[in-house]
């Protein structure tokens, strides 16, 4: 296995330039997650390192190989798509196997191959079915598994679970994550969904408008974001943040009051944010927030407030205590859980 290397990419559509000077380094053996709202570039990234969207400049390169302008089957891929794209008059065993049989490989190599796939991904018993006797989740992993076959040194997938329902996401997660364990091939993986992107990740590379915003670990991310893109974007429910103005050694907000602070502070009267996530607000005594909903889920529930400027609040609860809608409720915090940016939305540290 290999890792991949992105040194200034660019991608033009005519003259409309959507993937701009990207550089980024996947290491070898690890699972690198793309993540990030939808037009942001992160199926364009992944199709240019398969080869599928042409690079209009900068290099691409798959441990220390070039492959910037070579053809997609000699680039050592293998990629997994959003839709399963099997051959509905063929086996399980026999979609595994036929890009292998396509190429000239010997039937028993194959069908050791295939074998060894269906191992790894527990599809043995159903190696004689058609694709119409498989669930969706049974099918995505017929499809990984013809990846598997292939023994390719990078695998790429391009949202692979979002065509199946919440429960069979959670499950092929655990099965992607298992699969990257045993196998230890490195691993790009394209979601809109930041909760895969944490749960799965090695690396995450949170894209935004063909730029990359910030690279590191899941959790490095969600506990020190560089700017208010990223700290919204990672975490569910998304970080609260409400308008606030700087005053000496404190912020003035009108959805929190007073929010003091020892981080730098721009001029006094600058304006700035202030971002706190949902398990950092608790409800205390007070009138000053209206509730507007509770989404209770069991061990965790999520109320919904109004905050008096209009700004919009969540507040993560560990009871089953059900709010109701427009009662008015106080809210309290732990200034140093706040987190601070600027009015370009950069952190001030």
């Amino acid at each position: 296995m290999t890792g991949v290397t992105l040194e200034k990419v660019v991608k033009r559509f005519g003259d409309v330039q959507v993937i701009h000077g990207v550089n980024l380094t996947v290491e070898d053996g690890e699972f690198c997650v793309f993540v990030g709202p939808s037009g942001c570039g992160k199926s364009t990234l992944l199709r240019m390192i398969a080869g599928l969207e042409e690079t209009s400049s900068g290099a691409i390169r798959i441990g220390a190989k070039d492959v910037t302008y070579i053809d997609p089957s000699e680039r050592g891929v293998a990629m997994v798509f959003q839709t399963y794209a099997l051959y509905p008059h063929m086996t399980v065993a026999e979609n595994m196997g036929f890009g292998l049989k396509m190429t000239g490989h010997p039937k028993a190599e194959i069908d050791r191959k295939v074998a060894e796939a269906a191992r790894i991904l527990k599809l043995e018993p159903l190696l004689d079915r058609k694709p119409k006797a498989l669930s969706g989740g049974q099918r995505q992993r017929v499809a990984i598994g013809r990846a598997i076959v292939r023994g390719p040194e990078v695998f790429l997938f391009d949202e692979p679970l979002s065509n199946l329902d919440a429960e069979l996401r959670v499950e092929m997660r655990v099965e992607i994550a298992r699969l990257h364990r045993e196998i230890g091939a490195t691993m790009i993986y394209v979601t809109h969904d930041q909760v895969e992107a944490m749960t799965l990740a090695d690396k995450i590379v949170v894209l935004r408008a063909g730029r990359i915003e910030q690279v590191g670990k899941p959790l490095d991310l969600y506990n020190n974001p560089d700017n208010r893109f990223v700290a919204g974007f990672i975490g569910s429910p998304a970080m609260n943040f409400v308008a606030g103005v700087a005053d000496v050694g404190s912020v003035a907000t009108k959805g929190l009051g007073q929010v003091a602070t020892l981080v730098g502070l721009p001029a006094k009267g600058a304006e700035v944010t202030v971002g706190l996530r949902p398990q950092h607000l608790k409800i205390g005594p007070g009138d000053t927030h209206r509730v507007e909903l509770t989404e209770a889920l069991g061990g965790v529930s999520y109320v919904h407030l109004t905050a008096p400027s209009g700004e919009k609040l969540i507040v993560e609860r560990h009871d089953q205590v059900s709010l109701e809608p427009g009662a008015k409720v106080g809210v309290n915090f732990d200034a140093r859980d706040a987190m601070l940016f600027d009015k370009d939305g950069m952190r001030l540290r």
